[in-house]
């Protein structure tokens, strides 16, 4: 149950100035065009009884009339909408606890390409699923003793798919691992036979969105990108729009995928830089259900 309204002595309150508010993957409010030219600032006070939902897409509204009399000139906002971070986390929670033991410990291996948030959603998933983390990436670098980047430079693209190879087939005997591969992983038939004594998850991300994210941090570790010419953005989407042409029919061999446009649109966002990586996990252990559920046709809950 949530109150909100304009008071003098609200219980909970928070000063939000309309110029300042930004983006967060938490949550949103949306204010009038000219409200928020106006910069005006918007007092709101809620009361928030997070509970255990299943409906992970709900939002919250909060109705926030605004007063003439106390915003002179003002229009009227009419509403705003919250996403509770605290439903999602509670969500992955159960989400987690309810698939977890008929996972039987088999490893989780995320793929897709260069900047698709495996590492990142991989490190969630492994936490509420009680798992190792591992970056396959990382292992080769361990092992060689340097970068990928120089790994590439030094001894070539097949040495390095040599020694990934070596590291997916070494992760294949162990248990209860969630696995981060390098975007290239998925060329090699031998690799898919390693990960498929696991459960393999293809975190798809649209390009767009991939090159914004590699340009925004540098493509001077990812070797594959330097051979283009022009603006970070450009020459990442040039090479990404390639790699993905020759590697797309081989993410389609995992066993479950996780489109973030399928998730914004559920969501309602216009862009996919909206979503959370919680809600990213989410929606992994969702599919991952769904692959459990065909698989063996388990019942779910009865344990």
């Amino acid at each position: 149950m949530m109150d909100a309204k304009i008071a003098q002595r609200p219980q909970f309150s928070a000063w939000i100035d309309s110029d300042k508010f930004g983006r967060k993957s938490s949550g949103s409010l949306r204010v009038p065009q000219k409200l928020r030219e106006g910069g005006c600032r918007v007092l709101i006070s809620a009361h928030l009884q997070p509970t255990r939902s299943s409906n992970r897409h709900k939002s919250i509204s909060l109705e926030v009339p605004c007063s003439y009399r106390e915003f002179p000139g003002a229009p009227r906002l009419q509403s705003a909408s919250f996403n509770s971070p605290f439903d999602e986390a509670l969500i992955l929670k159960d989400k987690s606890q309810e698939i977890e033991p008929y996972l039987t410990g088999r490893c989780i291996y995320l793929v897709g390409m260069m900047g698709s948030g495996k590492t990142t959603v991989g490190k969630i998933l492994s936490q509420v699923l009680g798992y190792n983390f591992c970056d396959s990436d990382k292992l080769v670098e361990e092992d060689v003793g340097t970068s990928v980047a120089d790994i590439f430079k030094l001894y070539g693209e097949g040495f390095f798919r040599e020694k990934e190879t070596e590291m997916l087939k070494k992760l294949s005997r162990m248990h209860r691992m969630v696995v981060s591969t390098g975007g290239g992983a998925v060329i090699r038939p031998v690799n898919w036979r390693h990960m498929q004594r696991g459960i393999s998850v293809w975190l798809d991300v649209p390009l767009e969105a991939l090159a914004q994210r590699i340009a925004a941090v540098g493509t001077h570790s990812r070797p594959l990108l330097h051979d283009e010419s022009g603006d970070a953005y450009t020459k990442a989407l040039t090479r990404l729009s390639t790699l993905l042409e020759e590697r797309s029919e081989s993410y389609a061999y995992a066993n479950a995928r996780v489109s973030l446009e399928e998730i914004a649109a559920k969501l309602g966002y216009r862009d996919v830089s909206y979503i959370s990586p919680t809600a990213i996990a989410i929606e992994a252990l969702e599919r991952i259900e769904g692959f459990l559920r065909d698989e063996d046709g388990m019942a779910f809950g009865t344990l």
